[in-house]
């Protein structure tokens, strides 16, 4: 198997698991992690769990999750895990594009938000979900991921949660702050538990993107100096983070997509309209990046690495929405295209996105899942020969 073979994260569940999620999709009024409120659910999750990391021991899979087995959604977990969090079941859920690219495609709606005190990331349950990762991994690498700081604080700060008479926070600043101060504490509980490699999921960047018909921030009265100002906004309240996980050691990774639920995405944007923005000051270690289809433009934006030698990329040349096979000699071309801008050395393979951002997955089988990682393992073997 091959070490230049990379998977995002997320696997898809079994049955069994899925049972339980279905329940807490549909239930209000119920505490993160629920364990509590569902009979066999923690017992369930951890035999799920231990299947599927000796899974992706068996099929070579070279850095271990946990599946993501322990989620609901890919970021709102983790939110609902800090401290002054409330969690309940919106008016509507989020909207993505549906297949034929025109309709709104609507999510499970507990997607609802409160801040209800100071926020705090001590004491996390994703801290006791790495521990049992890494008990079961024994001495393999393991990766948690987490949803990028900015990416929370542009959900929070885009509700109604800050400036009211009874808000916690009475401005964006505010919440910035405590925001970032919770981070901080998750991540040096992190290091703490052990943890080596922290991976940072984000969906934000191309909505700054000008080529993104699906943004809000596109169209002929958008004021561009406020939306660049955001998107500095953001890029800094990740790298203050970045920067303290380094200080701690920690090797701190990101991935981002444009959106990945049911098998359907969110929006366009290519990464060239970013490059100097996120792909040139974000300070991560490795960029999981998506170019599965043609919403990603063209590889010419790698460039931006050239002057970044210490920064490795994996490229998302093959996609986890699909139930059949990739296009292996567009993979190979794409790949020799890649290493003409940044060498070789530096790349990795993946998909696009995890099979399964959220509990239900995308729209294709374990079996079919699997041998679309088969396929991504021969597809590195033979092209980087290790």
């Amino acid at each position: 198997m091959s070490k230049k073979f990379q998977l995002v994260g997320s696997l898809l569940r079994p049955e069994n698991l899925l049972r339980y999620k279905r329940q807490i999709e549909l239930s209000d009024s119920i505490a993160y992690p629920f364990y509590n409120d569902f009979e066999g659910y923690e017992e369930c999750e951890l035999e799920a769990t231990k299947d599927v990391v000796g899974n992706e021991i068996s099929h070579g899979v070279e850095i271990i999750t946990d599946g993501e087995y322990s989620k609901s959604m890919w970021h709102l977990d983790f939110v609902w895990g800090l401290k002054g969090i409330d969690r309940y079941i919106a008016d509507h859920g989020y909207f993505f594009r549906d297949r034929d690219e025109t309709l709104k495609y609507e999510t499970r709606k507990d997607i609802g938000l409160r801040i209800s005190g100071e926020l705090s990331g001590k004491n996390h349950h994703f801290i006791k979900i790495y521990k049992r990762l890494k008990n079961i991994a024994g001495d393999r690498d393991t990766k948690l991921c987490a949803p990028s700081p900015s990416h929370i604080f542009g959900e929070l700060s885009w509700s109604d949660n800050i400036g009211g008479t009874d808000s916690v926070y009475a401005s964006q600043q505010e919440l910035k702050i405590g925001l970032i101060r919770a981070y901080k504490e998750f991540v040096e509980d992190y290091a703490s538990a052990g943890g080596k490699i922290l991976q940072f999921d984000d969906c934000l960047w191309e909505i700054f993107a000008d080529d993104n018909p699906n943004s809000p921030y596109t169209g002929e009265n958008i004021k561009q100096e406020e939306v660049k100002a955001l998107a500095s906004e953001f890029i800094n309240i990740n790298n203050d983070v970045i920067d303290f996980g380094h200080s701690l050691g920690l090797k701190m990774w990101t991935h981002n997509c444009r959106g990945n639920y049911d098998s359907r995405n969110m929006g366009g944007g290519s990464y060239i309209k970013i490059a100097e923005l996120f792909l040139r000051q974000l300070k991560y270690d490795r960029f999981f990046l998506e170019w599965d289809d043609d919403r990603a433009g063209s590889l010419n934006a790698l460039a931006v690495f050239k002057d970044r030698p210490e920064v490795e990329i994996v490229l998302g040349l093959l996609s986890s929405k699909t139930s059949c096979l990739d296009d292996e000699s567009r993979v190979v071309s794409l790949l020799d295209e890649a290493s003409k801008i940044i060498g070789k050395n530096r790349l990795f393979l993946s998909h696009q996105c995890g099979f399964a951002s959220c509990d239900g997955g995308n729209d294709l089988t374990e079996t079919e899942q699997w041998a679309k990682i088969n396929q991504g393992q021969r597809i590195a073997l033979q092209y980087w020969g290790e």
